[in-house]
């Protein structure tokens, strides 16, 4: 199997565990203790989260059929980038009510963009 291709079937898998168990923290462990507003902005981050962790387990299997593929790759590293910054953010506002946190977000929306974007050509130029 080629690295690249492993590397994100890796990442795609230990994301979307990491969304499951985020997901059930925000149900069982933090309904009680966060505002409402602050709960969906939780949920949020764990959908986009689990959306774009199933991307990275898509850019993997795509990799195995096109190892060589820089615009898969771009992919891969952008989706995960997104994951980190939108997701991320997203969840540490919830948690910490810190505002400045939500200027991070669009950065990763930005980024998740770029990486279906950077999907949709490899898939053109292959």
């Amino acid at each position: 199997m080629p690295n690249t291709a492993k590397l994100f079937l890796a990442l795609g898998s230990g994301n979307t565990m990491l969304a499951v168990l985020l997901g059930a923290f925000g149900a069982h462990g933090l309904t009680g203790s966060l505002a409402p507003a602050m709960l969906a902005v939780y949920q949020t981050g764990v959908q986009y989260h689990f959306y774009h962790a199933l991307g990275l387990l898509a850019v993997g299997i795509l990799l195995l059929q096109f190892p060589c593929s820089v615009w898969l790759k771009w992919c891969g590293w952008l989706m995960f980038s997104g994951i980190m910054l939108f997701s991320g953010s997203l969840y540490l506002l919830a948690i910490t009510s810190e505002r400045w946190l939500g200027m991070i977000t669009p950065i990763g929306g930005i980024a998740f963009i770029l990486s279906w974007l950077s999907m949709f050509i490899a898939i053109l130029r292959t």
